[in-house]
């Protein structure tokens, strides 16, 4: 596992967020006295060398200076939350936008930043809108974009899809026809790391839109616990349930994980034809199988269902990676011009050189001096003509939700659970 950025999910199910903290309605207390700076918390990975470059970048010619800090990736949940209703709150911080902030929102502790925003139009301007939606609660925003976007693809090996006969599948039919094909040829046709459960998730997530539209999930999130129950929710889990009685996972899913790396080496070594998985999958797979990833790795999105009411055009991920500040933030105009490198130039640049896609609307234009520029150009085109990008369950939920929802997944999914369980676990979530 490499950059928090790509692996929420599996950290959301071990720290999940229930805020045990009695978050006051008034917010932290006044603050540390921080001097001629404000702090900016990040999550602690590779990312940070674009982070530093940023901060170093505006330190040059701001009077009030940013102070970068960084906690490790396993502990970043579980000590933000333990420190953001307290003196040592930081004034700028990560998070993944969605039902990672809305306690944080709900309790009063984080700074609406639609003021910034009037002054400085390009804060929503130069992002794409769908990206910046998702950072917003009750019709405020509270996050600025500060990293790359994560739309999950459907990837596969070319060698073993050409060897079975197997196209890239554009509906429903298309990939059990494939899972046939793949299944005949002696390989797994579709690697899961179930043991995580997260990755589990996707397969639902592509599902419910394609069939439900994305209004679904939104009802959901409202309080709607009757949407679990509907037609187009029934419907979702009899395609999952018939492409798992295929055979199209094998058997053994529940015991691979993506995080060890055990899924993904399945189809770099040509043991498995295809992996639904996020963006940053492409960047793994070079970093661990680079003459692979080189020639061998396709992707595409995800398959149309006949009938269904969601857009082909739909993506679902991770739609970015957020700067929120905290209500009692010192120096917010300091902040408001720190925001603004968000889209600039050299942001993007530097996003583009570690493997991120920024969801800013200058990206475009820096993508081909990028080495991988066909597959960023192919993701950015996906993101910016997206009628709806739904973010992923476990974070549009607040992440007390994460372990409940994972496991009514894998059970789901591995048979331990049928439908009327399945749909009962998630009315049980809580929502707002």
């Amino acid at each position: 596992m490499k950059a928090p950025a790509r692996f929420p999910r599996a950290l959301a199910a071990a720290t999940a967020m229930v805020m045990g903290l009695s978050l006051a309605a008034c917010g932290n207390d006044s603050g540390k006295d921080k001097g001629n700076t404000f702090e900016v918390l990040v999550y602690g990975d590779a990312g940070n060398k674009v982070e530093k470059d940023i901060v170093a970048e505006f330190n040059k010619t701001s009077k009030v200076k940013a102070v970068l800090s960084t906690i490790p990736g396993a502990d970043y949940q579980s000590k933000l939350q333990t420190i953001i209703n307290t003196k040592q709150a930081p004034d700028v911080f990560f998070n993944w936008g969605g039902g990672s902030i809305t306690p944080f929102v709900d309790a009063g502790l984080l700074l609406p930043l639609d003021d910034m925003i009037k002054k400085q139009p390009k804060l929503r301007s130069m992002f794409l809108p769908t990206v910046l939606d998702a950072a917003k609660v009750d019709g405020k925003t509270y996050g600025v974009p500060m990293r790359g976007t994560q739309p999950v693809l459907l990837f596969s090996n070319k060698e073993v899809l050409d060897k079975a006969g197997v196209s890239q599948p554009k509906t429903w039919d298309d990939l059990l026809g494939a899972v046939s094909k793949l299944k005949a040829s002696g390989v797994t046709p579709i690697a899961l790391g179930g043991g995580d459960q997260w990755p589990t998730l996707m397969w639902f997530e592509y599902l419910y839109d394609r069939i439900a539209g994305p209004g679904l999930l939104k009802k959901a999130l409202a309080g709607d616990k009757d949407v679990w129950a509907s037609a187009d929710s029934k419907k979702a889990l009899k395609k999952i349930k018939e492409l798992v009685d295929t055979g199209a996972f094998g058997k053994n899913f529940d015991s691979v994980k993506y995080t060890d790396g055990g899924s993904p080496a399945l189809v770099a070594k040509g043991k498995a034809g295809f992996e639904l998985m996020g963006s940053w999958y492409y960047s793994q797979q070079q970093e661990n199988s680079p003459k692979f990833a080189k020639g061998g790795l396709l992707y595409t999105t995800f398959p149309t269902i006949p009938g269904g009411k969601g857009n082909a055009k739909d993506i679902v991920g991770n739609t970015n990676n957020y700067y929120s500040v905290t209500k009692n933030a010192a120096h917010p105009e300091a902040i408001a011009k720190f925001l603004e490198l968000m889209y600039s130039d050299r942001f993007v640049n530097s996003q583009l050189s570690i493997g991120n896609l920024p969801t800013t609307t200058n990206t475009k234009e820096s993508l081909s001096t990028s080495d991988n520029a066909p597959y960023l150009q192919y993701q950015y085109d996906l993101v910016s003509k997206a009628p709806a990008f739904q973010l992923s369950w476990d974070q549009a939920y607040t992440q007390e939700n994460a372990t409940p929802m994972h496991q009514a997944v894998q059970q789901f999914f591995n048979g331990s659970l049928d439908e009327d369980g399945f749909i009962k676990a998630m009315q049980a979530l809580k929502t707002s």
